[in-house]
């Protein structure tokens, strides 16, 4: 269980603390750990590559998107493939001077 709360540890990211009181430090901490365990489920549900703290990212990015997380992320990892074949295509095509 040492390496869990440790991974755990390491991914949350809070910044700052909205309240003052022990209860709202609290509060905030275990709405960061839910996220966490949540994002860590959905991962391994729909076999994700990317990593929790891309998953966080695309959405963050997409929270008000009515689209479901699988077609999300199928999106996602189509645009990623995209732009690796044009980089590498750009970084195959060298002006001559």
């Amino acid at each position: 269980m040492p390496s869990a709360k440790a991974g755990i540890k390491q991914h949350l990211k809070i910044k700052s603390f909205w309240g003052q009181s022990e209860n709202a430090v609290k509060t905030q901490v275990w709405i960061a750990v839910s996220v966490y365990v949540l994002v860590a489920i959905a991962k391994k549900k729909f076999m994700l590559t990317q990593s929790l703290y891309e998953i966080l990212q695309i959405l963050s990015n997409s929270i008000f998107e009515r689209i479901p997380i699988n077609q999300l992320f199928q999106q996602t990892q189509k645009r990623i493939l995209r732009v690796k074949k044009e980089l590498t295509l750009r970084a195959m095509w060298k002006p001559v001077l």
